[in-house]
């Protein structure tokens, strides 16, 4: 870790589907210092964009205390949906742009509550592209799926 990165929690996460619903995985890994944490789920029948947010709200849930995190995600729903789209949504009673309600509100409500006590920065990267924590993410997610299909 470079220094100007003490006492920040990383977290890098992805989320994947078998069929879309179909069968769902997430995987997720935590880095602070020297020490790594990698987690992984399942779900029998879900979305791409469910595991996506799942494998951030598992992460986070990881978080003993208030923490400095970056999260680095391929997931251009979850980076935008928690840096541009949440604040409209919440103004507008959980209703979207196309005044239709938000998807996956269950799961929005509690990745905002989780990250109430923690200053988070969101990243976004390009998916699928030799990041080597994201690619062990895709790993971990696909990985989970054999376990619920």
């Amino acid at each position: 870790m470079k220094n100007n990165d003490e006492g920040i929690v990383e977290i890098f996460t992805d989320g994947a589907c078998s069929g879309n619903p179909g069968p769902g995985g997430y995987g997720a890994i935590l880095k602070y210092g020297s020490v790594i944490k990698e987690i992984s789920g399942c779900e029998k029948n879900t979305t791409n964009n469910r595991m996506e947010l799942m494998s951030v709200i598992e992460a986070i849930r990881q978080l003993k205390k208030p923490c400095r995190v970056r999260v680095t995600s391929d997931s251009s729903y979850v980076v935008k949906g928690m840096k541009e789209w949440m604040p409209g949504w919440i103004k507008r009673n959980w209703i979207n742009s196309k005044k239709e309600p938000v998807m996956n509100r269950d799961l929005w409500e509690s990745l905002l509550a989780l990250s109430v006590p923690h200053e988070i920065e969101w990243i976004w990267i390009k998916g699928h592209n030799g990041h080597r924590e994201n690619e062990r993410c895709d790993e971990l997610a696909r990985k989970a799926i054999k376990k619920c299909s």
